[in-house]
């Protein structure tokens, strides 16, 4: 294991570039809001009111909302996690299909986890809205850090959808591509002709005619007829 011997070898070394990366760095905070929006909830998101002594979500007595910020939090950050083993293993893909795979698949999880943390937002501040503070004992400052959290993941997935849709645009180019020739799409390559294979360019003239391989003269060309010799009369 390299040791680094100064800060600046320490700032150049591969783990120290990975984490400043933007990418890395959205993961890491949509992770980390993840799991407060979850484990708020789920410490205490269940309270007993000052009439009962049966347990109700903090949220206006919604099992579904408490149930919805704990499983959603909890399979966003696993998504996180599972997406920053991928991006440690991204200099190793060798297949660019399979590198864009994996780049549309963070792309169209970015945009629904955004989807599905906009929603929660919205559900879960109205039920907060609708629920008596009176009643209960404790929960409040829980069901108002994961409301925020909430609000804060939408940004923070739309960011990454943002960066992955980056990604797919900034891909390798496709080799070939449709150009208008003369009327007609043709296929063209992108790299210029190389010395060992020059390109025959046909004369200019209306009524020259040129052919691409000279090997095919011998065979177009037209026979010519003999011709006949007068022979002295001895």
């Amino acid at each position: 294991m390299h040791i680094p011997e100064s800060l600046q070898d320490l700032a150049d070394s591969e783990a120290v570039q990975f984490l400043k990366r933007p990418k890395t760095i959205a993961r890491i905070f949509a992770g980390v809001f993840s799991l407060v929006v979850f484990s708020s909830l789920l410490t205490d998101g269940h309270q007993n009111n000052t009439e009962s002594s049966r347990l109700h979500c903090v949220l206006n007595s919604n099992s579904t909302a408490c149930g919805f910020a704990v499983g959603a939090g909890l399979l966003a950050f696993l998504t996180c996690l599972a997406f920053l083993a991928l991006d440690t293993h991204e200099s190793r893909i060798g297949s660019s299909r399979f590198k864009t795979a994996v780049q549309l698949l963070d792309f169209i999880l970015a945009v629904l986890w955004t989807g599905i943390w906009f929603v929660g937002f919205c559900f879960l501040a109205n039920q907060w809205q609708h629920s008596p503070p009176e009643g209960l004992l404790l929960g409040s400052s829980s069901a108002k850090a994961a409301i925020t959290f909430t609000f804060f993941s939408v940004l923070v997935w739309a960011f990454q959808a943002y960066l992955a849709l980056r990604d797919l645009r900034n891909d390798a180019p496709v080799p070939y591509k449709r150009s208008l020739d003369e009327g007609s799409v043709a296929l063209t390559t992108l790299s210029p002709p190389s010395a060992a294979s020059p390109v025959n360019t046909p004369p200019a003239g209306p009524n020259s005619l040129n052919y691409a391989s000279s090997a095919l003269s011998p065979y177009l060309a037209t026979p010519k007829a003999p011709r006949l010799a007068m022979m002295p009369d001895n």
